[in-house]
């Protein structure tokens, strides 16, 4: 038998490369308790053994995105044994996960054990923010809004001074730049919120109120208003940086410097009675854009309170390191090193 979908309601679905999701889930949690698909293929007697495995090809030139197996287990996605932990609490795939360590240090939130979700529809691990920042900090993960503002700092700072003092309309400065359009209004706007989302204004509007022209508008200013306490040009710039560092950012994924990647730490989560380190290769996201690259952390913050939290969901960053057994026979997850 067949289901076809005849009707998706999210604009999501449209942009992305992919045309649903598959819940995989247990039946506890699944809207209008419908069984998932998997719990018809035992029924049925498809699956000779009441498990799934699920392997993610880490390879981007391969044509093959990765392979899922009901009822048993591809041995050529990996190497070594298994290490099976129990499912904690039905409804998704939840397991006890127990410290995380960085640079082989504890950060301290799980060392009395944590929970953790094994999603293969989460891209990214998101986790508690307490530990979450202490990686970010550790690997020089950087905010989208001060990560584009310090680089408007560091390639324009000594432009956007010399328009300044030489008598420049400051209106027209970031335009002369080119990190503005010539075309649409222009207004000063200091709520953050207006460079994430301008789905109201006319396209003239979005251009010229892009985020890099809007954070080129505020360093403008700010250069304006230290220009008047008669500082220095370098302490003006490092000022402004040092501003750039405390712009509140969107929730999502962090920047990082694609040149540091080899001299990153591991980050190491024990399960059962094993480690499971990711490289910074693993955890960080290279994008080639153009002639260059830009790389993004694959760690988000997530926050859920007791009882349910302190909560991680481990995502594809972990499920590519890691060949996953889901074994619904003996209610366990299991993982080896992906190959």
């Amino acid at each position: 038998e067949f289901t076809e979908i005849t009707k998706e309601g999210s604009l999501e679905f449209l942009a992305m490369h992919f045309d649903g999701i598959l819940g995989l889930g247990f039946q506890d949690i699944s809207v209008g308790q419908v069984k998932p698909v998997w719990y018809n293929m035992i029924e049925q007697g498809y699956m000779t053994q009441k498990i799934f495995s699920l392997w993610l090809n880490q390879n981007p030139d391969s044509n093959i995105g990765g392979e899922i197996v009901f009822g048993g287990i591809d041995w050529r996605h990996f190497r070594g044994d298994h290490t099976y932990v129990p499912v904690s609490q039905k409804g998704y795939w939840q397991i006890d996960v127990g410290d995380i360590l960085l640079q082989n240090n504890s950060t301290g939130l799980c060392q009395g054990g944590c929970a953790a979700i094994i999603d293969s529809g989460t891209s990214l691990i998101a986790g508690p923010t307490s530990v979450v920042t202490q990686i970010n900090h550790a690997i020089g993960a950087e905010g989208y809004v001060s990560y584009e503002c310090k680089n408007i700092i560091h390639n324009y700072g000594d432009l956007i001074w010399e328009f300044i003092t030489s008598g420049l309309r400051p209106e027209i400065i970031c335009v002369d730049i080119g990190l503005c359009s010539r075309n649409g209004s222009r207004r000063m706007n200091d709520d953050i919120e207006t460079m994430v989302d301008d789905e109201n204004l006319d396209d003239s509007q979005q251009t010229r109120e892009s985020p890099l022209c809007t954070l080129c508008d505020m360093i403008v200013f700010w250069v304006q208003v230290q220009l008047k306490q008669r500082n220095t040009r370098e302490r003006i710039l490092n000022y402004i940086d040092e501003l750039c560092e405390k712009l509140p950012n969107p929730v999502g994924q962090s920047f990082i410097n694609c040149d540091n990647i080899p001299t990153m730490p591991q980050i190491i989560f024990k399960i059962g009675n094993r480690s499971f380190p990711l490289s910074p290769e693993q955890y960080i996201l290279r994008v080639e854009e153009g002639c260059s690259s830009v790389c993004y952390g694959g760690f988000v913050g997530i926050d859920v309170p007791p009882p349910q939290g302190p909560l991680w969901v481990l995502g594809d960053i972990f499920l590519g390191a890691y060949h996953t057994v889901f074994d619904y026979g003996n209610l366990r997850v299991g993982f080896a090193e992906a190959a």
